[in-house]
């Protein structure tokens, strides 16, 4: 991995290396971490300069270490050469073009180390690698994916001496993609994406070659052959992936396009816009790949081009962009002074995505929207702030807008709308969609009759009857060009449109609920999509009322569950959670409830459920192994459920224990010995609450707060429990404690475990030491899971976890106020002067929040101005700027308190003195 490029004078050499290594260690956590891993990298790179540290920097062997061997290595190799970036010593074009060589690198040995573990004496052969995107057009992101299409020759592929070709190929790439992707504790080597394959839905990982290129030559689609303009073999056996792009050179270049495919170009072109623009304007936030005036648009510009004349023009066959854009100006096929102004645009915008990825290695293509973490951006590519950063790449957007829309001008210019259309924009129009052309053409595409949901007479006469008033709902939504991208989505889904679509129509109210949805909640707009019928759900007025508690539920659900066989009943207890959970969303959508009423409310549907399945596990463990005598199954609930404050998202913390003699025997016709029984009782209870079904699963259950951890059994006695809790525990696992609730059992058997809680908890502490080991593990976390952003709202300083840890120092070095609730317990703590005067106040707003964007925005902050304002309201603030502000100062408030316990340097001096 080496590049030449003009010499520069040493000095002024050595002071950029060293502004870029400074840049580095402020901005970019990922690579600082990297350069305190490996220091004598960086010195090479400080003393020789990049090219020099990259020579020394040797690929791994194919060893029984491969997967520590490549992960150390692409750290190395990520720290090099973002130094080369950001010191100047390396362009753009040079940086992707390494990050390619690395990729091509890494492919070829974790497929040589799958062959060498599956057949160790053979050589490697009979399976290419074909790069696709910008690893097959050797530009690849700092932080990016890999997208090939992997295909083998039966013939000459080595295998043992009964596999199938097939399925010994399937288990050569199958560990091929595990050896790069898997995530340990090094990290990963390169994400693989390998949907790009015919049919990925249905077709194994790999293809055999014949097949491949009968798929292409007779079936491929418009969007397949622009893929591979930007192809090449890789990896692997490059003969058979050249002799493959050969035989598929007709298909990808055409000598001359008939009017079908120059319409299908034209509305690839539309796509583009319409599925990433997304009516996006230039902003913090704004997305440099997909936005309007983005990377995407100036590599489409090109392949536009290319597809139209590279068939009669093999000059123009060039994979890379800025190639591409120069040989199109050499052919005159464009103008030169558009190819050399998106050249540099390209170039630019294509170095601050990667700044963008270079901080915490992730694949990323947004500006931030928070202000310091823009900053943060800007100054690691060297500009003085964000708003420098901003001021030079506004013009820059604008231009390739521009251009952009010039190209889909051409199009349009040439085609005229039929009558029935120009009604339908004018209605689109007055709705809010304006322009009206991406809603034109989806909703054209459902009157041809192009989703299956559509096809029949029935379907389609119910579309012209709810059309008025889903358009009027659809533009009433917050943002109409998004959320109409998200209802085609749930209709490609749909067996059959005509029932919803009568529902719609006969409830219009319901048709503005889902628009609202689908616009605001991507959790809810995944699960409508999966399961359309949850809608309906919302026609009883009783779904916005407030939550019920878990023993409303069980007198709920009881007729509806009685004589349910097993299998039906682990369905039905996901139908109604799903149900209710749905509806607790569109409650907060609505704004219809107070966040922390819903988080109970989440709370108490989980606790249901997993009475219902709990009591249905136990009764189909008894039919085959009895019961252990005078002994029972007890769960206690940790975390969030524990303190009934869950969120959409929460899994369960659950620890399992059971009364009576470990010694003792079940009674049944297999009997057990009480341990075994009891484990595999509550293997089978998780089994229930967390394996997906027809109807899917319910939640992701958490055993790792057991004794001794993942390490110990999954289930032990109450009085094991006791005496590990009091001779074996760490001060964390009795802060853990302070929001246990048992939530099954018998009455005695819970209250057995809550008393044992409260005298376990009762007992005097070294506050001191609390307050040490506290810090070391809250250390510990920031170390393994850094915050995720400004608004991480759980992990980051001043958040809900330092909250918590602030609390439970201060409960367990006093012994009071012992309540799993949060709330419960501030408030309890305020009254003996335990906790800040605005402690409470500030947990509540961060719970809201936390709430709200668990729903909202599962990724981060909230995308959209409607969705920032709808969680303002939720949190009772007046807007967006306004939470922020008063999140800042809750943060604050939380922070100053865990500073005030937590031990400092000279405070441990001084205890170990």
């Amino acid at each position: 991995m080496t590049a030449t490029l003009p010499p520069a004078t040493a000095p002024a050499r050595n002071s950029a290396r060293q502004s870029a290594l400074d840049r580095l260690k402020a901005h970019a956590p990922f690579l600082a971490r990297l350069a305190e891993l490996y220091p004598a990298d960086v010195e090479a790179f400080l003393t020789d300069g990049v090219d020099a540290a990259l020579a020394g920097l040797t690929p791994p062997s194919v060893d029984d270490h491969i997967m520590v061997a490549l992960r150390q290595w692409r750290g190395r190799a990520a720290l090099l050469l973002a130094l080369g970036d950001l010191s100047g010593e390396h362009d753009v074009a040079t940086t992707t073009r390494l990050l390619s060589d690395f990729a091509d690198q890494a492919c070829d040995l974790a497929l040589a180390a799958a062959f060498a573990e599956r057949v160790p004496d053979a050589a490697p052969r009979g399976l290419a690698v074909i790069a696709l995107g910008k690893l097959g057009s050797h530009e690849l992101n700092y932080s990016s994916d890999i997208d090939p299409i992997l295909i083998f020759d039966p013939e000459t592929l080595p295998r043992r001496e009964r596999d199938d070709p097939d399925e010994a190929a399937v288990r050569i790439a199958r560990r091929m993609v595990e050896i790069l992707s898997t995530r340990t504790g090094e990290g990963h080597v390169l994400r693989v994406d390998l949907r790009l394959r015919p049919h990925p839905e249905v077709t194994p990982i790999v293809l055999p070659v014949n097949a491949a290129i009968s798929y292409y030559e007779s079936q491929a689609l418009a969007w397949e052959q622009a893929a591979f303009i930007r192809s090449r073999a890789s990896a692997g056996d490059k003969a058979l992936g050249e002799a493959f792009l050969d035989a598929i050179q007709p298909f990808i270049w055409r000598r001359s396009l008939d009017f079908r495919q120059l319409k299908e170009i034209g509305a690839m072109s539309d796509r583009i816009r319409d599925h990433y623009a997304q009516g996006q304007a230039f902003a913090p936030g704004y997305d440099l790949k997909r936005g309007r005036g983005g990377i995407r648009e100036i590599e489409f510009f090109a392949q536009v081009h290319q597809l139209i004349y590279g068939g009669r023009e093999p000059a123009l066959r060039v994979p890379a962009t800025m190639d591409a854009l120069a040989a199109l100006a050499a052919a005159g096929r464009i103008d030169a002074d558009v190819a050399a102004r998106l050249t540099g645009h390209y170039a630019f915008m294509r170095r601050i995505e990667h700044r963008l990825q270079m901080i915490e290695d992730q694949q990323t293509h947004c500006l931030p929207t928070q202000a310091e973490a823009l900053d943060g951006v800007a100054r690691l590519d060297g500009e003085a702030d964000g708003a420098a950063l901003l001021a030079r790449l506004e013009p820059v957007v604008k231009d390739v807008g521009a251009i952009y829309d010039r190209l889909v001008a051409e199009r349009a210019e040439r085609e005229g709308l039929p009558r029935d259309e120009a009604e339908l924009a004018a209605r689109l129009v007055a709705a809010g969609f304006d322009p009206p052309d991406a809603a034109l053409r989806i909703i054209g595409d459902w009157r041809a009759g192009k989703e299956r949901a559509l096809r029949s007479p029935a379907a389609q006469e119910a579309l012209e009857a709810v059309l008025p008033e889903l358009v009027t709902a659809l533009g009433a939504a917050p943002d109409p060009a998004q959320t109409l991208l998200r209802f085609d989505k749930l209709v490609a889904g749909l067996p059959s449109a005509i029932n919803f679509f009568h529902l719609l129509a006969a409830q219009p109210a319901l048709a503005r609920i889902a628009t609202r949805i689908l616009s605001l909640a991507p959790a809810l707009a995944d699960a409508l999509a999966a399961r359309v019928e949850l809608i309906e759900g919302l026609i009883d007025r009783r779904a916005f009322e407030a939550p019920a508690t878990c023993e409303e539920l069980l007198v709920e659900w009881a007729p509806g569950l009685a004589g349910l066989d097993y299998e039906r009943l682990l369905d039905r207890v996901r139908d109604r959670v799903g149900e209710r959970r749905f509806a607790y969303g569109a409650q907060l959508v609505s704004s219809a409830s107070d966040p922390l009423d819903i988080a109970r409310g989440y709370s108490e549907l989980a606790e249901a459920a997993l009475r219902v399945l709990a009591d249905a596990t136990v009764a189909e463990f008894v039919e085959a192994h009895g019961r252990v005598p005078d002994s029972e199954l007890v769960i206690l609930a940790l975390g969030r459920l524990g303190g009934r404050s869950l969120t959409h998202a929460s899994d369960l913390d659950l620890i399992y224990l059971f009364t009576g003699d470990h010694l003792a025997e079940s009674d049944g016709p297999r009997p057990l010995g009480a341990t075994s029984y009891y484990n595999r009782l509550a293997q089978r209870v998780t089994a229930a609450m967390s394996v997906p079904t027809a109807a899917g699963k319910l939640y992701d259950v958490d055993t790792r707060l057991r004794p001794q951890g993942a390490q110990g059994p999954l289930v032990v006695t109450l009085d094991s429990f006791e005496r590990y809790q009091r001779e074996e525990a760490w001060t964390w696992e009795h802060m853990a404690l302070l929001r246990a609730r048992p939530v099954y059992g018998s009455d005695a058997a819970r209250g057995q475990l809550e008393r044992l809680i409260r005298e376990l908890l009762a007992r005097p502490r070294d506050a001191g030491e609390v307050r040490r080991d506290a810090a070391s593990m809250r250390d510990k976390m920031l170390t393994h899971k850094p915050p995720k952003g400004p608004l991480d709202i759980k992990g980051g300083p001043g958040g809900l976890v330092d909250l918590e840890f602030a609390m439970q120092v201060t409960q367990l070095s006093t012994g009071q106020c012992h309540d799993p609730q949060i709330d419960a317990a501030l408030a309890c703590m305020r009254g003996v002067d335990l906790a800040p005067a605005g402690i409470p106040e500030a947990y509540e707003l961060l719970a809201r929040m936390l709430v709200m964007l668990r729903l909202t925005a599962p990724d981060g902050e909230p995308a959209t101005p409607a969705a920032r304002d709808m969680m303002a309201s939720a949190c009772g603030e007046p807007g967006w700027p306004q939470l922020l502000a008063a999140h800042d100062a809750a943060r604050q408030e939380v922070a100053d308190w865990w500073a005030s316990i937590r031990p400092h340097d000279s405070q441990e001096q001084e205890m170990e003195t």
